[in-house]
């Protein structure tokens, strides 16, 4: 496809997202950085059932959680 189609196909408001691959899509501006925490076992088994309940994993439960606080606290 060409970019002036492509853009055409934007501005015309028609979905063009059948037309990337995403499959390779990362956050430039998000590197991510590995840390270990250790947790209560009773921690672990509220974050296990809360995000049971909403249908995420723990991981993101967690990030989900903590990036609430930070944006509470730094207001």
């Amino acid at each position: 496809m060409k970019a002036s189609d492509f853009d055409k196909d934007f501005d015309d408001g028609n979905d063009v997202l059948a037309n990337l691959d995403l499959s390779k899509v990362k956050r430039t501006t998000q590197v991510t950085k590995r840390v270990n925490v250790d947790f209560p076992e009773w921690m672990l088994d509220s974050l296990d059932r809360e995000a049971s309940r909403v249908g995420v994993t723990r991981q993101s439960i967690i990030k989900v959680w903590l990036a609430e606080r930070i944006i509470k606290a730094s207001s």
